[in-house]
């Protein structure tokens, strides 16, 4: 079995990506291979002019399944899938298109649509991650995001939940990370803190890939600022304790319901959600 994954080139669409074709890996009884190709190398007008030859140059073989996530890759899963017309078509996202114009959309449930013959509802984004029963005791990881379209980063707000996570955990071992969307002053503004001392500080530009997944399996608790939904999604798949650091929200919609929803049903430790109420 043979997937192509239409990548946009962003690391979340392709956990999304992988996280299908692990989970495809673990129940086939047959091999399953995956091969990625860029949105660049995918231009339009060749992909219509395959339709007509059956094949395009730019895949080693004749996928079974193409994936796609993100808005660009849409049209050139569809275009695809005439090309390849025995391969089923799956979009890994709430569809500009019809969703029957594709042979399955993979939503998360925060979309609000209704699970049917071409839609699978899942429970937060997929990812790649499964629970390796690694964790180790008194590991803290601590995630941080940045500011979003809902979402305004508060220096000071996380600055006080990171001393606060450190005082409390006097004799735990803490890895701090950053992403792209942390503000590029804030590890200058952290180091200035007397409580800086106790964390091992690891930008996201100095980490390879995979990296954060390794470090999900080891810890045995993971605090993660609000905005990086999907990040809570990974670390409650990783089986570890989750905490929420909480930012300013510049609005409240369906992304920040599931998220009190997730902290109100229990999802999150108790002795963690209590900084959800001191901030």
């Amino acid at each position: 079995m043979h997937i192509v994954y239409v990548s946009d080139g962003k690391a979340g669409h392709r956990s999304q990506a992988m996280g299908l074709f692990k989970a495809m890996q673990r129940q086939s009884l047959q091999q399953v291979t995956f091969e990625e190709i860029s949105i660049e190398t995918l231009p339009i007008f060749p992909l219509l002019m395959g339709i007509f030859k059956k094949d395009i140059s730019q895949l080693k073989q004749a996928p079974d399944y193409i994936f796609g996530v993100g808005s660009h890759t849409q049209l050139r899963v569809l275009l695809l899938g005439k090309i390849y017309q025995n391969a089923k078509t799956v979009i890994l996202m709430k569809p500009n298109f019809p969703f029957s114009w594709f042979d399955y959309a993979v939503i998360p449930e925060h979309d609000e649509v209704q699970a049917s013959e071409h839609v699978i509802v899942t429970q937060g984004a997929l990812n790649p991650i499964v629970n390796e029963q690694r964790h180790q005791q008194n590991r803290i990881l601590i995630t941080l995001g940045g500011s979003s379209k809902r979402h305004q980063w508060n220096a000071g707000k996380v600055l006080q939940n990171i001393e606060s996570i450190v005082q409390d955990n006097p004799h735990a071992e803490i890895i701090l990370t950053t992403s792209r969307r942390t503000p590029n002053e804030f590890l200058a503004q952290l180091q200035q803190y007397d409580f800086a001392e106790k964390l091992q500080i690891f930008p996201v530009e100095q980490t390879p890939q995979g990296w954060i997944f390794e470090e999900m399996q080891k810890a045995e608790a993971v605090w993660v600022t609000e905005d990086s939904v999907s990040m809570i999604y990974e670390a409650l798949t990783a089986g570890c304790r989750v905490g929420v650091i909480m930012i300013d929200r510049l609005k409240s919609d369906r992304i920040t319901r599931v998220l009190d929803q997730l902290i109100s049903s229990n999802n999150f430790d108790q002795q963690m959600i209590i900084y959800l109420i001191q901030n």
